[in-house]
């Protein structure tokens, strides 16, 4: 699978490092291609993993992760435009002092044609690097949009290590921001680690 990865911080990095290693093709998205930071990103990465301008990297993808920080993202998806259409996307962006934390509603308005989802927002970056806590396999919650992309997605982030749990469409991102802002409240308001994960358990 092409993915543009746009964001080359710790989730962005993160995930990079696990799809690659997965035999998908990453390319990180980037204003400035020659700057020294990325080559040394790129030299940390396995497997089929490149770096381009941002408009390149989006438009030659399959699946394309918005992991950059919440603040930039009106800015982001205004200078991809039409790039966006007909795409899966996946919001993993956190704007933890807004009401609305994501960018749903911004990616919407900017490409209603494209196929969006919400995922990789209600965790710290060290769950993706070890997806298991206690040995339990940790579980990573998400919506979105068209139903029939959901497979995309689940593979994607099994690929992580994680194991999927749809919640539901567009509508249920208010319910998944809640997850995030509880994770938030816990790891830096009541001294938990950042090693701090959910588990869903059924009888």
């Amino acid at each position: 699978m092409k993915i543009a990865m746009l964001g080359a911080g710790n989730i962005g990095a993160t995930l990079g490092k696990k799809w690659g290693a997965q035999g998908h093709e990453v390319t990180f998205g980037v204003r400035d291609v020659t700057a020294a930071k990325y080559e040394a990103l790129l030299e940390s990465m396995p497997g089929q993993v490149t770096i381009a301008p941002t408009v390149e990297a989006a438009a030659a993808a399959d699946v394309i992760v918005l992991a950059i920080p919440g603040a930039a993202l009106k800015e982001t998806v205004a200078k991809l435009g039409a790039t966006l259409a007909g795409k899966i996307i996946i919001d993993a962006t956190n704007n933890i002092s807004q009401a609305d934390m994501g960018g749903i509603a911004t990616i919407t308005a900017a490409a209603p044609q494209a196929k969006l989802f919400r995922a990789f927002n209600t965790l710290g970056w060290e769950n993706f690097e070890t997806a298991d806590l206690g040995g339990a396999q940790i579980d990573l919650f998400y919506c979105g949009e068209p139903v029939t992309d959901r497979e995309t997605v689940d593979q994607l982030i099994a690929d992580v290590g994680l194991r999927p749990i749809y919640i539901g469409g567009l509508d249920k991102a208010p319910v998944l921001d809640a997850l995030t802002r509880l994770w938030f409240t816990l790891a830096y308001e009541q001294g938990y680690s950042r090693r701090l994960a959910f588990k869903m358990l059924t009888a």
